[in-house]
């Protein structure tokens, strides 16, 4: 089997040379992300790599397999297994991951993937795939329209995981009505889909009086103090609400400094505090106030320490809402990871920072299935009071799929 490799900047353009090099008759074997890490990606680029081969179409053999129901038996099976094997590993793939979606490289505009029925013992495996899924209920797996691949593709460049995106794209393949949908409808239904999976809560309820204490946490670096004064300014100067500070943030004077000269600002009263006793203090002040905004430490994830702390101050100043702050820029593994650890001290919504800077959003989706969190605002740049905006279901599934809003 000859075996070829293609690289390009992103997965579509290395697919095109795919398709170009070997044709319609091409197989692609598998696909991985060159320069995963975060280095590789700073210093060298993103790229992706695909290795295919060129195949010929042949009737498929009869089954040579002599055992009960037309299965082949072991030692058959062992011998396809064993060809296959063979034809995978003069491909290095370290890092690979499989890229199977039993499509057709001949349909439409972009190389689609098709069912590996080049080689008898290719055929024969297939064959018995087949039979297997008949045994157990399963129907074989239709070929997708380019406009699903296409779908697909651009799941991957979004970062999203290649198990949900294959998810959603046969969710939409079960339809009859996207038998021959194009990119744009399918990305637009897509959208819709998503909604589903992305919980939202409304903005911050300021009753007049009402005294509510809303806490903002997270890992450090992800925008809470500008997030903080984004939220105060909104409240006090756009809706006339009385609105005060209250910031844990002693392990960086920077950070005091900037909340104060906002409060100064905007002329809201703030309160710094560093023990329980006193943040007990600094939320009675305030409770004829109509919103008290909390600003905390940045904590690490992996510092459990710190996360008990945090945990105590806010059992002491018993918010009614605490949230947390992530950045749209970091992977989706470090986002649930950070969740999962700040979850536990009371969480109640995300808040997603740094849009703006993020090259992707699949990140997000991620988040919202692994972790169950609705999300409450989002934010896409530095300025204040500007640059935030209330989450929306609808706007967050078209900022995944890079689809314009319309109304």
């Amino acid at each position: 089997m000859d075996i070829k490799t293609f690289r390009a900047k992103t997965m579509p353009q290395a697919l095109d040379l795919v398709r170009q090099e070997l044709g319609p008759e091409a197989m692609v074997l598998h696909t991985r992300e060159r320069h995963a890490s975060l280095l590789g990606r700073l210093f060298i680029g993103r790229s992706y790599e695909i290795a295919a081969t060129h195949v010929e179409r042949e009737p498929s053999p009869p089954s040579k397999g002599g055992a009960r129901g037309g299965i082949p038996d072991a030692t058959t099976l062992k011998s396809v297994v064993t060809t296959r094997r063979e034809a995978s590993d003069t491909y290095d793939r370290p890092h690979s991951t499989s890229f199977d979606a039993g499509l057709d490289l001949s349909a439409g505009p972009s190389p689609l993937l098709n069912p590996p029925t080049a080689s008898p013992q290719i055929a024969e495996l297939e064959s018995l795939l087949t039979q297997l899924r008949a045994r157990q209920g399963q129907a074989p797996r239709r070929q997708s329209p380019p406009a699903l691949f296409n779908l697909f593709t651009d799941l991957i460049e979004a970062e999203v995981e290649e198990s949900v995106a294959r998810e959603l794209v046969d969710g939409l393949r079960n339809e009859p009505a996207f038998e021959h949908a194009d990119s744009r409808t399918a990305r637009h239904r897509l959208a819709q889909l998503l909604q589903g999976d992305l919980r939202v809560t409304g903005p911050i309820d300021a009753s007049s009086g009402s005294g509510r204490v809303v806490a903002l946490v997270g890992p450090t670096g992800v925008g809470k103090t500008t997030t903080i004064a984004k939220l105060a300014a909104n409240y006090r100067l756009k809706e006339g609400h009385r609105v005060g500070l209250i910031t844990v943030d002693t392990y960086r004077i920077a950070a005091v400094e900037q909340l104060r000269t906002y409060a100064e600002i905007i002329d809201l009263p703030m309160e710094v505090v560093s023990t329980p006793r006193e943040m007990r203090e600094a939320v009675a002040k305030m409770r004829d106030f109509d919103l008290v905004l909390m600003d905390t430490a940045g904590r690490s994830p992996r510092d459990e320490v710190r996360i008990r702390e945090l945990r105590s101050m806010l059992a002491e100043a018993e918010p009614d809402e605490v949230h947390l702050v992530l950045s749209a820029a970091s992977s989706a593994r470090s986002l649930v990871a950070a969740a999962e650890k700040f979850i536990p001290v009371g969480v109640t919504a995300a808040i997603v920072t740094k849009i703006d800077e993020a090259t992707a959003l699949g990140n997000v989706l991620s988040l919202a299935r692994r972790c169950d969190l609705p999300f409450s605002y989002l934010t896409d740049g530095q300025n204040v009071p500007d640059d935030i905006s209330v989450a929306e279901a609808r706007t967050l599934a078209n900022l995944i799929l890079n689809v314009p809003s319309v109304a």
